[in-house]
């Protein structure tokens, strides 16, 4: 009765013949057109051809973030030269330093923030058109039960992630910058407390998703060991730090993908994986282009010895990190789902 019921959902909500081959992919979203090959022959040449594409299109990004930086530095550089003048005005030169840092700052990342918004939506939307596709597919090939299983998991996910994203995620990154700002101005130990919980709060925030999803789409037994490593390896990338560090993130999230792609058979699951690529690839790197020049920035801070500006250029770096987080998080578990379906599908 259970297979019967299914077997009529399924039915019903597809339409579909018995026949894998009926079913296409979901097109590229538009943003992520230009980056995506025009005929998918090797998923490792391919994945290459769209991380060019991006690394060609994003200089002036690069060019924008060094200008910002170079401005921190010499707010900074100002600040040094000040105090060393006037060593009786140094809280007053600290306070305008913060205030000023905070200023050049803070436009950047709102504008990275709401591109990681943007990203993320677009995964989410892409992965509802890619999932009905993928489960009819699989259950045209028997697998019903675990279509189903699959389908429901990644439905929750795109309902959670983007409620998360929308009606927390975000709020907490404002409400971190804002402590922030007034920690670095006032110095009370009760913002760096109130901060140091607000950025606790996200960390956990991130892992619980992982770690919720990855364990279902464990239990749901669908799974096989293959693809459990390529999802715990995906886990403990998004967990390390939760911050994410570039050049392992890129290397270790290509290296999942390209474990993960020698079990697909089907060209569905090749476009849909590369999809997501073209859609995660261009905005991780141009937030992680800011992400890395920010961390120069304070790392020059700290050379000359600015205490509240180091801590409030690596509180925006926090917020970087978080942004890039949210992006790959997203991104890797739809990479994760849709290899979980293509491993049922012979």
């Amino acid at each position: 009765m259970k297979k019967l019921l299914l077997c009529c959902i399924l039915i019903l909500v597809f339409n579909t013949q018995a026949s894998a081959a009926e079913f296409t992919a979901p097109v590229v979203p538009v943003q992520a057109e230009k980056y995506f090959p025009e005929s998918q022959e090797s998923f490792a040449n391919d994945l290459w051809y769209i991380f060019k594409s991006v690394i060609a299109d994003i200089y002036p990004d690069f060019t924008d973030a060094t200008k910002i930086c170079l401005r921190v530095v010499a707010v900074i550089l100002l600040g040094t030269f000040l105090n060393g003048s006037n060593g009786g005005y140094k809280r007053t030169v600290s306070l305008i330093q913060v205030v000023t840092i905070s200023v050049i700052l803070l436009g950047p990342s709102r504008a990275m923030l709401a591109l990681g918004v943007d990203t993320v939506t677009e995964l989410l939307e892409y992965s509802k058109l890619l999932a009905p596709v993928l489960t009819g597919t699989l259950a045209a090939q028997g697998g019903m039960t675990a279509s189903t299983a699959l389908y429901i998991g990644t439905t929750i996910f795109n309902t959670v992630m983007g409620s998360f994203i929308n009606g927390l995620l975000v709020p907490l990154v404002y409400g971190y910058i804002a402590i922030s700002v007034a920690d670095n101005a006032i110095g009370e130990d009760a913002l760096k407390r109130i901060k140091s919980f607000i950025k606790w709060l996200m960390t956990w925030s991130l892992k619980i998703i992982i770690y919720v999803f990855t364990g279902y789409m464990s239990i749901t037994g669908v799974v096989s060991s293959s693809a459990d490593a390529t999802a715990i390896k995906a886990a403990k990338l998004t967990i390390a730090g939760v911050v994410p560090i570039v050049g392992n993130i890129i290397s270790d999230a290509s290296d999942a993908v390209l474990g993960s792609a020698a079990v697909i058979k089907n060209s569905v699951g090749i476009y849909g994986l590369l999809a997501v690529a073209a859609i995660w690839m261009a905005p991780f790197i141009r937030v992680g282009a800011h992400y890395l020049l920010l961390k120069l920035t304070t790392a020059v801070c700290a050379v000359f010895d600015q205490n509240a500006s180091t801590k409030l250029t690596d509180d925006y770096c926090t917020v970087l990190g978080c942004v890039m987080a949210m992006i790959s998080l997203t991104s890797l578990l739809t990479l994760i789902s849709t290899v979980c379906f293509m491993k049922g599908i012979s």
